[in-house]
């Protein structure tokens, strides 16, 4: 099927409904959130009810943004469309939607398993708010102010400020256009990358203070005990895995305790190397750069395979 095919199936599905679910996975990052918002407020905007829902709630980081603080953690009654965005998978959600099959999936990962009953994925596109932003205005429904600030912090977050080695011209004017809506690009990318609060620095320091390295492969740990000693509220790791990716190497491997005996692993790699296939054998998704997947099981055992599983693709790039 053809893109403009798909877009022909997404607007008539947009249009034809008037209640809308809009869903994205636990732990929500920036494009999370912006496509969530994003899609939400344009909709709305379009006279549409429409009910955002992320299981983990918005990010601290992120309630600046219009609309975040409709955001449930449960749906609730009835939708005439189920939207889920920027997640490979059903799981991801949270189990927000419980066995009901999406009506949408609008997506970026290479990873997308096609879990709805009409699936837009782009893996090219550097964010899920890059697709929303270019391809609203053609399914009809225009991006104010609001929307384009959500969409525009989900591009500034998901490409970690313009500097992922995916970025293109495209994105770029994309977000020329955003601004042009009256999107402030330099305040979005202020709190939505580089402000940090002191709890968060304090926990970036215990993960930072266990970082190891073996040749081209790093690795460090976040315990659930590192949160409550810091007073940091959320679940992720404050953004310390992309602050890792910049130190020199191969592959960077952050292992984040979670409750009920699940681990977040989170891998960033140099370009030319994918760690997509490392996340889906862990039953997780992503990109090739930049990929993530959820483990049960008793932290130093998880540890344990996950590294020998990094070890072999860095020893296959010939840097270990």
């Amino acid at each position: 099927m053809t893109m403009r095919e798909i877009d022909r199936q997404v607007a008539g599905v947009l249009h034809a409904a008037q209640k809308i679910l809009i869903v994205s996975h636990i732990r929500p990052d920036g494009d999370a959130v912006g496509a969530t918002l994003g899609l939400g407020l344009a909709l709305r905007a379009a006279g549409k009810t429409v009910q955002m829902v992320l299981a983990d709630g918005v990010p601290s980081n992120l309630r600046h943004l219009a609309g975040s603080a409709d955001v449930r953690r449960k749906a609730s009654g009835e939708w005439d469309l189920s939207v889920v965005v920027d997640a490979s998978d059903l799981l991801r959600t949270g189990g927000v939607l419980g066995a009901i099959k999406p009506g949408l999936n609008i997506d970026h990962h290479v990873t997308n398993l096609g879990f709805a009953s009409v699936n837009l994925v782009d893996p090219e596109a550097v964010a899920t708010s890059a697709i929303l932003a270019e391809r609203l205005p053609l399914w009809g429904f225009p991006v104010h102010k609001d929307a384009a600030e959500a969409l525009l912090t989900g591009i500034i977050t998901d490409t970690i400020g313009y500097r992922t080695s995916n970025m293109t011209p495209a994105a770029l004017r994309l977000s020329a256009d955003l601004m042009e809506t009256g999107a402030d690009l330099p305040e979005l990318y202020r709190l939505g990358l580089v402000s940090k609060t002191y709890e968060a620095a304090r926990y970036w320091s215990t993960g930072l203070g266990r970082l190891q390295r073996e040749g081209g492969l790093l690795w460090t740990v976040l315990y659930m005990a590192d949160r409550s000693a810091f007073g940091y509220n959320g679940t992720d790791d404050a953004d310390l895995v992309n602050m890792l990716s910049t130190v020199e190497g191969d592959v960077v491997v952050l292992f984040n305790e979670q409750k009920d005996g699940r681990v977040k692993i989170s891998w960033r790699s140099r370009p030319g190397l994918d760690v997509s296939g490392l996340a889906v054998q862990f039953g997780g998704g992503g990109h090739p750069a930049a990929a993530g997947a959820d483990i049960t099981g008793d932290l130093a055992e998880v540890q344990e395979r996950v590294l020998a599983a990094t070890r072999q693709l860095v020893q296959s790039a010939g840097s270990l």
